[in-house]
């Protein structure tokens, strides 16, 4: 560590469409960084000891959101991501059982037909926004079939999601009414997920065989009430819908970016599945994730007080070539595997099984399908958020 440490980190200080030199300076000078509202790690044996050790929790966000938004601070306070034991490990055991790897590869075949239908719509246009016309609508598609949510409902379901992501601080910064959006979405998301569950009751317990169905059947087991119920499936929404956008779209930037990967993958499509991996690792769809130590702790020979913030910079730690040679490299054949772009330890992404099938089934595709997808001659925009890292709008050729 250098006697001389950097300046205190900042997000506005980043170059958002490649944050990765500046990671670099901090995790080889100051990689236990002190900032303004607490820590930051950049290095991947830091990042991984706290993901997977019991000395930091997650920490409750809704007491920060306005007292104006009860829809928002409701619902956000019945997602698992931030919640510890043991409720965390009671709704975890209802996903859990509710979100199986067989019903995720139950759906393959209808994800590939949603992707082959997205494909083709981008085919007829001949230059479009991928992540407007692919990327977005594709993981929105998934969850709707997972939730079972009826087709008709499908397009005021994505208007809901995409309101609801107002509630992240970089587009609440953009706009000054970002939070009464979410908050307004919140509400019409908790009313519908509400009368989906009486529904279901209603129909004698002959619950479909979906997500909600399966999780109504596990909840009469684990006693878990709705608040809980619907807070799940909203954050299953949330939480699917914005990272799939970016890994998919990100995924396809990092392959236009290394040419002779993308013509590996083209020629050998069955790499695919180490190659979402690598992807992940490359350019991770979430960059950071914040944590609260619960008791003194000393990492990088610095100490970090009990109640302190801890940020673990996920981008930062993906890139350490202590974890992973020559890092910044491309390399779909690398055994990625231990990125921590799907976290570690007990809040390992519940998710992370349907985003690797989405993202696989995604670019096979969008390669397959359209030979000659390229980068159209408009620069890609980024979203103004380091956390959900990802294009806003990225225009394509598809002939």
């Amino acid at each position: 560590m250098s006697d001389a440490p950097l300046p205190p980190f900042r997000a506005a200080d980043v170059h958002v469409p490649d944050p990765y030199p500046l990671y670099r300076r901090y995790r080889e000078q100051d990689p236990v960084h002190r900032a303004e509202d607490g820590w930051l790690l950049f290095r991947h044996d830091d990042v991984a000891r706290v993901l997977t050790g019991r000395g930091h929790g997650r920490g409750a966000p809704p007491s920060r959101l306005p007292r104006e938004c009860p829809h928002l601070r409701r619902t956000t306070a019945n997602w698992m991501v931030f919640m510890d034991p043991p409720e965390h490990t009671r709704v975890r055991a209802m996903v859990a059982k509710s979100f199986t790897p067989r019903i995720v590869e139950g759906l393959r075949p209808r994800i590939r037909q949603l992707a082959a239908s997205l494909v083709e719509e981008l085919r007829a246009a001949g230059t479009a926004d991928l992540v407007d016309r692919f990327a977005a609508p594709f993981p929105i598609l998934v969850i709707s079939e997972l939730l079972g949510v009826r087709a008709a409902d499908r397009p005021w379901f994505r208007a809901q999601a995409v309101d609801l992501q107002q509630a992240t601080s970089a587009r609440v910064a953009r706009r000054a009414d970002g939070f009464a959006v979410a908050d307004a979405a919140a509400r019409e998301l908790d009313a519908y997920f509400r009368a989906e569950l009486a529904r279901r009751r209603a129909a004698q317990h002959r619950y479909e065989a979906d997500l909600i169905g399966a999780m109504l059947r596990a909840q009469e087991q684990l006693a878990l009430g709705d608040d809980v119920l619907v807070g799940t499936c909203v954050h299953l929404l949330t939480a699917g819908h914005e990272t799939t956008t970016n890994l998919v779209a990100k995924g396809l930037l990092a392959l236009f970016a290394h040419p002779e990967q993308l013509a590996l993958l083209r020629a050998r499509p069955e790499l695919m599945p180490g190659a979402v991996e690598e992807l992940v690792r490359y350019d991770s769809p979430v960059q950071m994730i914040s944590r609260q130590a619960l008791a003194d702790d000393e990492i990088g020979g610095r100490t970090i007080a009990a109640g302190s913030k801890v940020t673990l910079v996920l981008g930062s730690a993906n890139r350490d070539p202590a974890g992973f040679p020559s890092p910044d490299r491309l390399d779909i054949r690398r055994d990625a595997r231990r990125h921590c772009g799907f976290g570690m330890g007990r809040h390992y992404c519940v998710g992370a099984p349907l985003a690797r099938v989405e993202a696989e089934t995604g670019l096979l595709e969008l390669l397959g399908g359209l030979p000659r997808l390229a980068l159209a001659d408009e620069p890609v925009t980024y979203a103004d958020d380091l956390v959900f890292h990802g294009p806003s709008r990225m225009v394509v050729r598809t002939g």
